[in-house]
């Protein structure tokens, strides 16, 4: 338990984790803007800091993992300008923005369900907290690090960096940022460009909006970590981890709005998966250059040479230390497919190995370089080497040139079990489609959809209405959406 090391992306070393209360650990992680279907860049962070959750629980700590939900205050333009994404979505689709936060976060626990990632402890919305935001804007609006401007709330950065160092996480300088960020036109509501929104007046076409002292509108898209996190895991909590990609300007003002909320920061270790690229550059919703995680299950994506299957999906992002970026390839993919169907083989051998008098195989040894691997800021790609280097144990014992005695082979038989299923995540093939019948009923319904689209797509109008009215018939409500479809049974 005492010899976790993590790499902090605050400090830019690697410490020794120690958390704030002995035995428990408080960890933040943020969520998706469920706006749209979960993409292979959503699988990442989710991956990376489920086996954080499974480690942290292996090793013997109790941990709180809150993983929040952004359903409302995320604009088009991270700039505080433009629409909100979960309404802009709602207007194309002819929704509630509610139906198309309810339709996406659905769609994502399921994608994440079949990925293996355990579900988080507390799951919070951003909707479901706005007194707990609208309070956190009046302390720091009380400190006199923030100021009112036509019913809207900014965060006055020029004040707060006279008295802390905004840009301590992002290694940015305010006299840096002053200079690359345009001048604002005599129309703005800000300061300063570097301002970011606290409370946003609604426009009155704006359909989210709530009470507030200074206006009816919503909540700034950074204010909802800072309220959430310190509610449910308090002022000071040990770890809060995202995507490279949130680490400015989103963490960096979740650290101003700490301070200036409490006057103290509240995380102690930063975390930071890095970004999966496609062509070199990130895969983006924004940026258009996204495959959904449907697509990839379903093989249904231009750039897609065939389907990939979520444990091959969980061991091709494993594969790469959660710091390093990651390119998605066919080759990579079919690669980490090869190899998860290599390791999953030998764990089927080692179930029926003979047994001798003696061993000739050092299975400690082997435990102990795993344990350094994930004992060294996670790194996941030297313990799946450490695990190959035991199958080739395995099949060495299989053929007769190694030996292993009784109490070997049960411990190495709880290595794999504890390394490759409860800390990595990993599956069988067979596990995973047996994982229950509700995952095997997406998977199924998940098909017959993908089935439509190819249908719709080769204008056979027939077999598509076949497949949606027999599903309609059996319960299932189909929505047809930009990236393809939504759907749910009803009760």
């Amino acid at each position: 338990m005492d010899k976790l090391v993590i790499y902090n992306t605050l400090t830019r070393k690697k410490e020794l984790f120690k958390p704030i209360h002995p035995g428990a650990v408080g960890m933040y992680v943020c969520g998706p803007t469920v706006y749209g279907e979960a993409h292979l860049g959503h699988a990442r962070p989710a991956i990376t800091f489920d086996m954080l959750f499974r480690y942290l629980k292996h090793i013997g700590y109790k941990v709180r993992y809150v993983r929040n939900i952004t359903d409302v205050g995320h604009l088009v333009d991270d700039a505080d300008e433009g629409e909100d994404k979960i309404e802009r979505r709602a207007k194309v689709e002819q929704l509630e923005p509610m139906e198309v936060v309810q339709i996406y976060t659905n769609s994502y626990r399921g994608n994440m369900a079949r990925l293996n990632n355990l579900p988080p402890s507390i799951e919070p919305t951003a909707s479901g907290h706005i007194i707990e935001q609208v309070e956190a804007v009046k302390k720091i609006l009380e400190a006199g690090y923030g100021y009112e401007s036509n019913g809207s709330v900014y965060f006055d950065v020029e004040r707060f960096s006279k008295d802390h160092h905004y840009g301590k996480l992002s290694g940015r300088k305010v006299e840096d940022l002053y200079s690359n960020t345009r001048e604002l036109d005599g129309q703005s509501e800000k300061r300063s460009s570097m301002d970011f929104a606290l409370w946003k007046k609604a426009t009155p076409e704006h359909i989210m909006r709530w009470p507030s002292p200074w206006s009816d509108g919503y909540p700034g898209w950074h204010m909802e970590c800072t309220a959430m996190s310190t509610k449910y895991l308090g002022e000071r909590f040990d770890i809060h981890g995202g995507g490279m990609d949130l680490l400015f300007p989103h963490h960096e003002a979740e650290i101003a709005q700490s301070v200036a909320c409490t006057g103290h920061e509240s995380v102690n270790y930063w975390m930071h998966n890095n970004l999966i690229t496609i062509n070199g550059q990130k895969m983006g919703k924004s940026l258009g250059n996204f495959i959904t995680l449907n697509e990839l299950f379903g093989g249904k994506h231009d750039l897609l040479e065939k389907a990939y299957s979520p444990m091959t999906i969980r061991f091709f992002i494993l594969q790469a230390h959660y710091r390093s970026p990651l390119d998605f390839s066919n080759e990579a993919l079919q690669a980490a497919e090869k190899g998860m169907e290599r390791l999953m083989k030998a764990i089927e051998v080692l179930g029926n190995l003979p047994v001798s008098a003696e061993s000739t195989v050092d299975v400690a040894a082997l435990k102990q370089k795993c344990y350094e691997a994930m004992n060294d800021d996670l790194n996941s790609p030297i313990l799946i080497a450490h695990l190959f280097d035991g199958v080739k144990m395995i099949n060495s014992i299989n053929d007769g040139k190694e030996k292993i005695s009784a109490e070997d082979l049960t411990a190495l038989q709880q290595l794999y079990h504890e390394f490759a299923f409860d800390i990595l995540g990993l599956q069988s093939e067979e596990q995973a489609a047996a994982g229950g019948g509700e995952e095997t009923m997406t998977h199924v319904v998940d098909l017959l959809l993908n089935l439509r689209i190819e249908a719709k797509k080769n204008k056979d109008w027939a077999t598509a209405d076949k497949i949606r009215n027999e599903l309609s018939a059996l319960g299932f409500e189909i929505k047809d959406t930009k990236d393809g479809f939504s759907w749910e049974l009803k009760k």
